[in-house]
């Protein structure tokens, strides 16, 4: 295995490229951008746009601070700087609620009586365990 310095350095950049893009893409999505509207909004083509969320194109400072005002994310959310891992949201959870902006309003009533429902079922009666499913 190779411990030289570069080649660590290399491997925690392409790491944190990965997530950067990964973020990036994610965000773009849970709000419901089309990849055509922000790059758009970025003056840069579809393909670009493209390429910046796939990790073949590196993505710009400037751009990086406009879509971070476009996401009302600070820059750093992006970059992973400053946020502690703790704060951050499961996986699963992250995944509950990309999928649920994609729903309607009255799905999304409906999967909070689900979610409701769900919690009052694990929750002790009569002082006694959490019910199983």
């Amino acid at each position: 295995m190779d411990t030289r310095p570069e080649k660590r350095n290399d491997k925690i950049e392409a790491k944190e490229r990965a997530d950067l893009v990964l973020r990036l893409r994610e965000e773009r999505e849970y709000l419901g951008f089309s990849q055509d509207q922000v790059a758009q909004f970025l003056g840069i083509s579809r393909s670009a746009l493209s390429n910046i969320e796939t990790g073949q194109r590196k993505v710009e400072v400037v751009e990086l601070k406009r879509l971070a005002s476009l996401y009302k994310k600070p820059m750093t959310y992006f970059t992973g700087e400053g946020v502690p891992a703790e704060s951050a949201l499961p996986p699963e959870i992250e995944h509950l609620a990309r999928e649920a902006s994609k729903m309607t309003t009255k799905d999304r009533e409906e999967l909070t009586r689900f979610a409701d429902y769900l919690r009052s079922r694990s929750q002790p009666s009569d002082g006694g365990a959490a019910q199983e499913a």
